[in-house]
């Protein structure tokens, strides 16, 4: 049961409940950031190592933590996982790191990250609170990486700085531009819509054949 447990909570993120294309939740670095997919990766994993540090945290000290200031503490533990990101990306790659810009420290407003501390972390043992983020932080570096990686495709013909196509091929300007963002963004929740649409659709038509037999 407990493996259930855990194998839902991780899945849910990637999938059923996405942060990105399911709740619509940190939308500024999505859109900010995906104009290659080396940037998306390193906000994702950035996004990653502070999610599942926090939630480790927060759901420790969960029976500590005053009511009164709760957001206040899991702010300050939010950022300090910020920080620590922010100067190991600062160190290894720095190039990266000033592409990203702002936004590495603009993680703490997140409200991926505060939002599952507040819902889940500080509420539930560590064990599904990490499963949670790990499964919340996935998802939202598979829909960067997404992103990212279509958008430098069709903007420079390439994927991880490495050209794709033949000198004919002429890049898509507008799609590492932030009009390429949205549109392609806009696309992506249009497929997760329709999956969706159809997938309650055939779960219906099954119910009904269960009830006629």
């Amino acid at each position: 049961m407990k493996k259930n447990e855990s194998y839902e909570e991780f899945v849910k993120g990637v999938w059923r409940d996405n942060p990105v294309f399911v709740q619509v939740l940190g939308m500024c670095p999505m859109l900010a950031v995906t104009n290659s997919a080396i940037n998306a990766i390193a906000m994702g994993l950035a996004t990653f190592f502070v999610l599942v540090g926090s939630s480790i945290l927060v759901s420790s000290f969960r029976h500590w933590i005053p009511k009164q200031v709760r957001i206040s503490c899991f702010i300050i533990i939010i950022a300090t996982f910020v920080t620590i990101a922010d100067y190991t990306l600062l160190a290894l790659v720095p190039k990266v790191h000033k592409e990203l810009g702002a936004f590495i420290p603009l993680i703490v407003a997140n409200c991926l990250i505060l939002g599952r501390q507040e819902a889940f972390a500080s509420r539930y043992p560590t064990r599904l609170a990490v499963f949670d983020a790990m499964g919340m932080a996935a998802g939202f570096l598979l829909a960067l990486f997404s992103l990212g990686a279509v958008r430098e495709i069709l903007g420079d013909g390439a994927l991880f700085g490495v050209k794709l196509f033949g000198e004919n091929f002429e890049p898509w300007v507008i799609m590492i531009l932030p009009p390429g963002g949205f549109l392609t963004l806009g696309v992506i929740l249009l497929f997760f819509n329709w999956f969706k649409y159809k997938k309650d659709e055939f779960l219906a038509e099954v119910a009904e054949a269960e009830r006629s037999s």
